[in-house]
């Protein structure tokens, strides 16, 4: 008759694989406690070549750069809080707060070695806060934006969808700098193209400039076209309304008194 088996052994057997499950919870506890207590600063070896921050405070998961740089452009101040568990994927995710003087933005946005995605992006501010960025350089106003997502990977963008709305918008060169009015710039799905073209759809939301436009936008370039139709209101100013009408003789008005313009400007 073969012998039977201790039970006292049995067990003894059992309790190592028993102790693995705690062993691993004590390994992800000690894991997740070390995040925590890392300073700002380590974030740095999860940016990307082109982007350089400086002046941290607080941790790696709710921390600031008083100084940011993007392809060595002063690019203001951010500060975010980071989702722990997207460091296990060797990405980050992170609500951020971002402030270039007055121009401020928040949002989520996930980097990864090679790219940048954000979702939920809101904010806005005076447009020449920008103007050492490379946007809309010679421009003021007020402009607030919206976008349900954008993706790239800080050389270019790869996709786009929101709004930018801009108010009491003026150049020094067109009209002595008075008020052009308020404008929607609209980038719906596939707004940019494999290569990197953006085309935007532009419209007036009020003021002395009646507009109805597309915007095509080239980065490889730099240059870009505007094309649509325009039309002076009422209370459009003297200067304003002489500047349009000579636009109007290259090309004849409609009808309703618009008239077709294509304009190239370079970025």
């Amino acid at each position: 008759m073969p012998a039977s088996r201790s039970p006292s052994r049995d067990v003894n057997l059992k309790r190592p694989a028993r102790r693995w499950p705690l062993v691993l919870l004590g390994i992800l506890a000690l894991a997740a406690a070390t995040v925590f207590v890392l300073p700002a600063s380590v974030i740095t070896h999860f940016l990307p070549a082109q982007v350089h921050a400086e002046d941290f405070s607080g941790s790696l998961v709710h921390g600031a750069a008083g100084r940011l740089k993007v392809n060595a452009r002063e690019a203001g101040a951010i500060e975010w809080r980071l989702h722990p568990l997207s460091l296990l994927r060797l990405a980050m995710v992170a609500d951020i707060h971002w402030v270039k003087v007055g121009f401020v933005i928040d949002g989520t946005v996930e980097l990864s070695a090679r790219a940048v995605a954000a979702h939920d992006i809101r904010g806005g501010g005076p447009i020449e806060n920008l103007g050492d960025l490379g946007f809309a350089a010679g421009w003021r106003g007020i402009a607030n934006l919206a976008f349900a997502e954008a993706s790239g990977d800080f050389r270019k963008l790869d996709s786009a969808v929101g709004k930018i709305d801009v108010a009491n918008l003026s150049a020094a060169d067109i009209a002595a700098g008075e008020d052009l009015g308020s404008y929607e710039l609209q980038l719906a799905a596939g707004a940019v193209a494999p290569d990197g073209t953006i085309t935007a759809n532009l419209t007036d939301t009020g003021g002395p400039v009646q507009a109805q436009a597309q915007i095509r936008y080239s980065p490889a370039t730099r240059t870009g076209m505007l094309s649509g139709t325009i039309k002076e209101r009422p209370e459009a100013s003297l200067s304003l309304h002489n500047q349009l009408n000579n636009l109007a003789q290259l090309r004849p008005r409609d009808a309703s008194g618009r008239f077709p313009v294509e304009l190239e400007f370079t970025f």
